[in-house]
């Protein structure tokens, strides 16, 4: 089992920046690929960006360029910098953990972009 916590959303204006942290009960990076996901309201859930175990960094072409996905093994926790923001990257974002064999989610943390 693998808990993940997040942790550093709010509201900011369109502009601003956040960063979201997702800690981890224990080690995974080595074999575990983090992503962090969004669900705006009334959509489905969508990928944001990801980073594998080899340390390769992807990310969906809404984020690409204003968002940063990183980790710190040393502290397990991977990170979502956020910059740029615009009201259509309100959303609850999500970390997820996985593998072929299991896939772990955090709860969620809300961020809203608004004026």
């Amino acid at each position: 089992q693998v808990q993940l916590v997040e942790s550093g959303g709010g509201s900011v204006q369109p502009g601003g920046s956040l960063t979201l942290s997702c800690a981890a009960s224990r080690s995974v990076f080595f074999m575990f690929t983090m992503g962090w996901y969004r669900q705006p309201p009334g959509n489905q859930r969508e990928r944001v960006a990801f980073i594998d175990p080899g340390g390769s960094a992807h990310y969906s072409d809404s984020v690409k360029g204003r968002f940063t996905i990183s980790r710190d093994g040393s502290e397990n926790t991977v990170y979502l910098q956020m910059n740029n923001l615009k009201p259509e990257d309100t959303a609850v974002y999500y970390c997820k953990a996985e593998t072929t064999f299991e896939t772990f989610w955090g709860q969620g943390t809300q961020v809203t972009v608004s004026s």
